[in-house]
């Protein structure tokens, strides 16, 4: 796995509000962006610096993908006027792109799944490419789950700058492989960004319980992103946004099916208090 990680933060996390937008997107972009521009507004109006929406936040559906990837100008256009407008930084939770972060087009017809952090100017600091595809088989309507159908995967981790610490980057069915995670903090993260779509059936088993666990080996604090409620006659996601300290506390959560976002704000004193307790990297063994 190549790394690409920016350069590590010299300084310690700083204090931040931050907001995990949850969304019910569809097929059609205007309205789905429609209703995430109400959702940022809410954000700022609550003192939130640093929102984070969820994967698919454009557009859902797989049948969807390269038509949307042909609007990624459009669509980045529109979340750096959203930056300016709200006065936030924005992880864009995930958008298909038809070319790789060096420029190359992705071969085969298929896709990236790509996450981009933008500041509050509207300017790219950082772009993800999800690692880890959902090739899964699910016990619900849809039945089957084939990213890689559409997608290539990412290969490069990412922690980038903010102006409160370090930010690593995850999308979705990354959350289950902890390895990624710990690379994340090792490059010195401190705060996760989760942009997700969990199903119903996978998100009510393992949502909260993986979101947890992350919080507590990395001891970053995680804001996770999701899509909630009934998308078409055969997908339906868990929702559940929430915002987890570095103890694995839940600071904020969205329980209720819809549109909303959970919001809180990470303290640099907690994080630095549960580091200096219990130093789990001058601990580790196996790496």
């Amino acid at each position: 796995m190549t790394e690409r990680m920016t350069e590590r933060m010299t300084e310690r996390m700083t204090d931040v509000m931050t907001a995990a937008i949850q969304m019910t997107s569809g097929n059609d972009l205007a309205a789905n962006l429609l209703q995430l521009d109400g959702l940022l507004a809410r954000a700022a109006a609550a003192g939130a610096r640093l929102a984070v929406l969820p994967e698919n936040f454009a557009v859902f559906g797989a049948e969807s993908q390269h038509t949307t990837a042909a609007c990624w100008d459009g669509i980045n256009d529109w979340l750096k006027a959203a930056c300016r407008r709200h006065g936030l930084w924005i992880v864009a939770g995930s958008i298909p792109a038809a070319h790789r972060p060096d420029g190359a087009p992705v071969p085969d017809g298929k896709l990236r799944s790509a996450c981009l952090l933008l500041d509050d100017r509207g300017g790219l600091r950082a772009r993800y490419d999800k690692i880890h595809l959902f090739d899964v088989d699910v016990a619900d309507a849809q039945a089957s789950y084939r990213e890689s159908a559409v997608f290539e995967p990412g290969d490069c981790p990412v922690v980038a700058q903010t102006p409160w610490g370090g930010l690593g980057l995850a999308i979705c069915y990354d959350l289950r492989f902890p390895e990624l995670f710990l690379r994340l903090r090792q490059a010195g993260a401190e705060l996760l960004a989760v942009p997700a779509a969990f199903t119903a059936v996978t998100g009510e088993a393992h949502w909260q319980v993986l979101l947890r666990a992350r919080a507590i080996e990395t001891q970053c604090y995680v804001i996770a992103a999701a899509q909630s409620g009934r998308h078409n006659a055969l997908r339906q996601t868990w929702g559940h946004s929430s915002v987890m300290d570095p103890w694995g506390r839940v600071l904020a959560e969205e329980p209720v099916a819809g549109p909303s976002l959970a919001v809180a704000r990470c303290t640099a004193q907690t994080l630095t208090d549960i580091r200096q307790r219990m130093p789990l990297l001058a601990h580790r063994r196996l790496c």
